[in-house]
């Protein structure tokens, strides 16, 4: 199993764009919600070049990464807001010795106080945006998290919420089952649509290989 991490597991979306709001109040620039949204499952380097040029503000895309990740993680750190039945879905694939890994765009300080809420080992492996050459929807990050597990992606499922990631586990050759969260993700080969994680079983998840 391949998880996607902000939307899929973590219901942290609502975040970033409190922060995206609070940057560019902090520099004069505009934003709105429509322009946030462009950015959901995005790695944080397109993102910061999106908004130094839609929120005109004076700051390099690096920088502006920094900023999102400070206002996000200390956010994180005083509440996770677990997707529904994510969590729970998470420990029984562990209970069944599943294969897991993460796979998010977001970097590794942000993962860290997630990681923390779950029984160390959850993941057998984590590829986060600051390790890849290529992030989402390039499917690098896929292909990279199926390899370290010695997995070929066609044997594996990706958990995705959006258009970005599911483009991204698709284009690896990954079965995707999509929860869509805050944006809407369009049909498509290999992709499979619940509305949550809830009711769902660990034989549900086998049965979409």
């Amino acid at each position: 199993m391949l998880w996607d991490m902000d939307g899929t597991l973590v219901d942290t979306e609502p975040y970033w764009i409190d922060v995206e709001f609070e940057i560019a109040e902090q520099h004069g620039g505009t934003w709105s919600r429509e322009h946030a949204l462009q950015l959901v499952g995005n790695d944080l380097l397109s993102s910061g070049r999106y908004i130094r040029e839609h929120m005109g503000i004076d700051l390099s895309a690096e920088e502006i990464v920094e900023r999102l990740l400070d206002g996000v993680v200390a956010r994180v750190s005083d509440a996770v807001p677990w997707c529904p039945g994510a969590r729970e879905m998470l420990l029984a694939l562990r209970e069944a010795d599943v294969p897991m890994a993460l796979v998010t765009m977001s970097y590794a300080r942000f993962v860290a106080p997630i990681l923390e809420q779950l029984p160390p080992g959850t993941f057998d492996v984590i590829v986060t945006g600051d390790q890849v050459t290529q992030g989402k929807p390039h499917p690098e990050p896929y292909l990279t998290a199926a390899a370290s597990l010695g997995l070929a992606p066609e044997d594996c499922v990706a958990v995705e919420d959006s258009t970005t990631g599911t483009t991204s586990a698709v284009s690896a050759g990954c079965q995707v089952l999509v929860i869509p969260n805050h944006v809407t993700v369009a049909p498509g080969p290999r992709r499979h649509f619940r509305d949550s994680l809830l009711g769902l079983t660990v034989a549900d998840l086998a049965a979409l290989r």
